[in-house]
């Protein structure tokens, strides 16, 4: 699976049913595997504060589907 295939896919966390956002990045160790994702932060036109870009680490991703990547991140 190629970055590109990932990023066209929403990203929901399990737990409150929201979307996290968009991925922009992975983070992957020197053994090729990946690490995490780098999620896109949330970017509000009339806030003056952006926040920074969240980290998604692999174990937190529940299962990634043709159209949805499902991750658990957050309060069990």
């Amino acid at each position: 699976m190629r970055l590109s295939d990932l990023q066209t896919k929403n990203i929901v966390n399990v737990i409150d049913g929201r979307n996290v956002g968009n991925i922009i990045d992975v983070n992957v160790l020197e053994n090729g595997s990946i690490e995490s994702l780098v999620i896109e932060a949330n970017k509000n036109f009339f806030s003056l504060n952006r926040e920074s870009d969240t980290e998604i680490l692999w174990k937190d991703i529940t299962k990634i589907g043709e159209d949805v990547i499902l991750v658990k991140i957050g309060l069990p």
